[in-house]
């Protein structure tokens, strides 16, 4: 099964740590991606998200499985009103989370399942079918918790090494509150939270200030670099 991989440096690392003996084509432009379309049985895509008009690229090709990163849309949504010949499967893409044991996917139509379960078994990965949602459920809960961590260090109740200790020790998670937000990024963090207010207008949802402010900083910190 020829893979393409369509990401950044640091995810395409990450595919091929899940996913060591894939033999994918990897490429980080689109310019790149349509020549290869007629080598490749699957597209792994993480930036499709935030490039909708490579849609129709994908959805013209018959047989061609496009798994790509959905967690800041709901699929039924975002692909309404395409002409759509391909299968699209939603993944979580996010740093940290893609290399799982257990894949978390979401399908736009029910009888595509059998085709997710046969891509993920030629993987040889097993997978975790969840609601097609905005957020999906890992990314939604954790960046909810680390949105109620900053809501807690905004109102100095407790300090950076103290929250993530207290969420360790407490409710014996794995990482702490901020430990993950360093893992996934913050400007993923935000964006996940964004497009959930946006989708459902929860005030669980509202992007605390100080995360704000510090994925702002971050991004600063990028264009500027220190000494600059």
């Amino acid at each position: 099964m020829q893979i393409l991989v369509v990401s950044t440096s640091a995810m395409a690392e990450e595919f091929k740590a899940k996913f060591p003996e894939s033999n994918a084509l990897f490429v980080q432009k689109y310019e790149a991606v349509e020549p290869l379309l007629e080598q490749v049985e699957v597209v792994f895509d993480f930036l499709l998200a935030e490039h909708k008009e490579q849609v129709p690229v994908y959805a013209a090709k018959p047989g061609l499985v496009v798994l790509f990163h959905a967690v800041t849309v709901q699929l039924a949504a975002w692909l309404q009103n395409q002409q759509i010949a391909c299968t699209f499967v939603g993944f979580n893409g996010l740093p940290s989370l893609f290399n799982r044991p257990t894949l978390e996917v979401t399908l736009l139509l029910p009888h595509h399942a059998e085709v997710l379960r046969s891509v993920c078994s030629r993987l040889g990965t097993p997978y975790h079918l969840v609601e097609d949602r905005v957020g999906m459920v890992t990314p939604r809960v954790l960046c909810t918790i680390i949105n109620e961590a900053f809501y807690t260090l905004q109102e100095k109740i407790a300090t950076v090494p103290a929250i993530d200790l207290a969420m360790k020790l407490g409710t014996n998670y794995p990482q702490g509150p901020f430990e993950w937000a360093e893992q996934i990024g913050l400007s993923n963090v935000y964006k996940v939270l964004k497009a959930l207010y946006s989708d459902t207008k929860d005030e669980r949802y509202k992007i605390c200030p100080l995360l704000k402010t510090k994925m702002l900083q971050q991004s600063l910190l990028v264009t500027y670099p220190r000494g600059l």
